[in-house]
């Protein structure tokens, strides 16, 4: 299989053992991105929405790096510490990405890395 690591200085550095992104042939996995300032590692501030543009923001970079851009996205995961947040990433979703767009789940769950309130994962084709 022919694997590569993907890494960028536009998205945030990993916080622990694991890459960005990792190619497979013609697929992109990229790792959950959270709302970390690239240049600062820190948490924007702002609020639920400026958290998640961050996050999108990451992973474009994290895209643009992998050779493709967020319309070659196939599957996008969304964890949320509140359901109550949903309609804001709706909005801020599609702000990013146009029709057709990519599969996605969401899910709240307990605790996210550096209690943040979001975090997505995503997983992109490119050079078809």
């Amino acid at each position: 299989m022919n694997k590569s690591i993907i890494s960028t200085e536009n998205a945030p550095s990993a916080i622990g053992p694991y890459s960005q992104a990792v190619k497979a042939g013609n697929t992109v996995y990229i790792s959950g991105q959270i709302p970390l300032d690239p240049k600062t590692m820190e948490v924007v501030e702002g609020g639920f929405e400026a958290q998640a543009v961050q996050v999108f923001e990451n992973l474009s970079a994290i895209a643009e790096a992998s050779g493709g851009s967020l319309s070659d996205f196939v599957k996008v995961t969304v964890l949320l510490s509140d359901l109550a947040n949903f309609g804001v990433v709706n909005e801020v979703m599609m702000r990013y990405f146009s029709e057709p767009y990519p599969a996605r789940a969401a899910y709240a769950v307990k605790q996210l890395p550096k209690d943040v309130d979001v975090e997505i994962e995503a997983i992109m084709v490119v050079g078809e």
